[in-house]
């Protein structure tokens, strides 16, 4: 009994291995017959969104609505439009958010500069915060040079010896 559970177990095993395998993909043919269509439908697609998947672009995703984009795209440059018409277009249909690099312009502020109002912020709170530390720290301590007593006591301390019989230290 001992050997057939040892067999299904290694069945179990393999099986776990084949499926756990990693699946690479092929190279995807160009769907276009014409090589020029495609790779003007390749460099437009890169630069926009996939409104899906949202951080995938256009050129990559696999969703339903990213094929479909790509086939107006691939209809509208055998139409003869420019790139810039193209992406014209999308952005009046979607908005600014399909392009992953949007127009300065006053809707898109915040998104230009909110990383690095973040920063200034993070930074900003992180200096206040080692200030309060330190000052906090140094609150409780006398201000000014050691005198003799407090230097002597000191150097015991650092030495590792118990001065003046005192408990509480290391033990030897």
């Amino acid at each position: 009994m001992t050997r057939a559970v040892m067999r299904l177990a290694a069945a179990v095993v393999a099986v776990c291995g084949w499926l756990a395998m990693p699946a690479y993909p092929a190279e995807a043919l160009p769907v276009a017959e014409n090589t020029v269509i495609e790779q003007r439908l390749i460099d437009i697609s890169s630069e926009l969104r996939c409104l899906v998947c949202q951080n995938e672009s256009l050129a990559g995703s696999r969703a339903d609505l990213a094929m479909d984009l790509r086939r107006e795209i691939r209809t509208m440059i055998a139409r003869g439009d420019s790139d810039e018409s193209i992406k014209g277009y999308l952005v009046s249909r979607y908005g600014d958010f399909i392009l992953y690099r949007p127009p300065w312009k006053a809707t898109t502020l915040l998104l230009w500069l909110g990383p690095l109002l973040l920063l200034a912020l993070g930074l900003t709170l992180l200096f206040r915060q080692l200030r309060r530390r330190a000052n906090a720290s140094f609150a409780g301590m006398p201000e000014g040079e050691l005198n003799s007593d407090e230097r002597a006591h000191l150097a015991s301390l650092l030495a590792g010896e118990n001065p003046a019989g005192k408990h509480g230290g290391p033990s030897s």
